[in-house]
């Protein structure tokens, strides 16, 4: 299986997802830089993620939503605050209105993910922070752990597809 671990830490207010991929950094970065790769992932299998803007660079945004099974949208968007290819990529993760906008019901989290090279594989670190326990834990009962971990668990397939 791709997903080594998921834990959710309430005292440093950080969740981190560890996955390992049959493929070197470069290979999958790409699933993050590419937006046709990003979507084909992003999002738990029933929540599907469709990228209407991906500016892949320091400063750029993201702005995408998820179509659930009864095609309720989930709107959210990525602000990039590192891209250092291949090895280490943060963004500032929040919910966002249907124009792709930053909503401020919720603080977003920020997410650091790293690629390590581990000989032909690679190992993929998700760390998302939070700013209060109280928004860990209104993210964890909307799913983000379970989602997340079935998200990132469709990249071997997308690794594979090569596109």
């Amino acid at each position: 299986m791709t997903v080594l671990d998921v834990r959710r830490d309430e005292e440093a207010l950080t969740f981190t997802l560890v996955a390992e991929f049959d493929a070197p950094p470069a290979r999958v970065w790409q699933v993050w830089e590419d937006p046709r790769q990003l979507e084909r992932w992003w999002g738990p299998p029933t929540w599907p993620a469709t990228f209407d803007r991906h500016e892949f660079r320091p400063g750029g945004r993201s702005a995408y939503y998820m179509t659930g099974p009864d095609g309720t949208k989930a709107h959210g968007y990525f602000e990039f605050t590192l891209v250092d290819a291949p090895q280490r990529l943060e963004f500032n993760d929040g919910f966002a209105d249907a124009a792709g906008e930053p909503v401020t019901t919720m603080e977003p989290t920020h997410g650091t993910v790293t690629f390590e090279a581990q000989g032909d594989r690679t190992r993929m670190t998700l760390l998302s922070r939070f700013t209060s326990l109280d928004q860990l834990q209104e993210m964890a009962k909307m799913g983000m752990e379970e989602g997340l971990r079935l998200a990132v668990g469709q990249i071997d397939e997308v690794l594979g597809a090569r596109s």
